[in-house]
């Protein structure tokens, strides 16, 4: 189901159409800083920044792990629910995939109907990525595989895997990600005082 257009009547918050953040960035050193400029970029354009640590979750108020987990999903899944947009961070994280829970994330907003644009992804075709990290050859009907498991690398000329690459409009940078959002949900660009 492709994502449905939001018109400015659901935009739920008095601050602007709200977007979720999603991506890898939760695990950077840098964290604070990057969702500070993200919110601050958001602002920018008239809308409010939804960061998945903006939920009040720590070790302390949930000593158990399993209920840490569960909190933190809970705590994005709802953040997603009540975001009009999500711009998604889809840089390949620990191999030639994005993160696997941005991924999810991804998934859950194109499900719900909410517009969704990634950025960070890098050039070229995925195929031709997986075919530089990892031994691969074409076979006799000329499918491109992995030469130890005989996998096939899906190729149709796609950046990401095509379910991503199909259902969610790519942006060169985060700004740009989140200007596409900021013109499809009517927000209003802010504009410094006295001009």
């Amino acid at each position: 189901m492709p994502a449905m257009s939001l018109s400015p009547a659901r935009i739920s918050s008095p601050r602007g159409p709200r977007i979720y953040l999603a991506g890898p960035d939760v695990f950077f050193p840098g964290q604070e800083d990057i969702f500070l400029t993200l919110k601050a970029q958001c602002a920018q354009l008239g809308m409010e920044g939804l960061a998945p640590t903006d939920t009040d979750l720590s070790p302390a108020t949930h000593p158990q792990p399993d209920d840490l987990a569960q909190a933190i999903y809970q705590g994005n899944v709802e953040m997603i629910r009540q975001s009009d947009g999500v711009i998604a961070n889809l840089m390949s994280f620990r191999g030639q995939e994005p993160d696997s829970g941005t991924v999810f994330e991804v998934g859950f907003a194109i499900a719900l109907g909410k517009p969704v644009v990634g950025y960070g992804v890098p050039e070229g075709s995925y195929a031709d990525r997986v075919g530089a990290a990892i031994a691969c050859s074409a076979d006799a009907v000329g499918e491109v595989r992995e030469v130890e498991t005989g996998a096939m690398v899906e190729g149709l000329g796609q950046p990401l895997n095509l379910m991503l690459a199909r259902s969610v409009r790519l942006a060169p940078t985060a700004q740009v990600a989140l200007e596409w959002l900021a013109t499809e949900l009517g927000a209003q660009t802010k504009r410094p005082s006295g001009v």
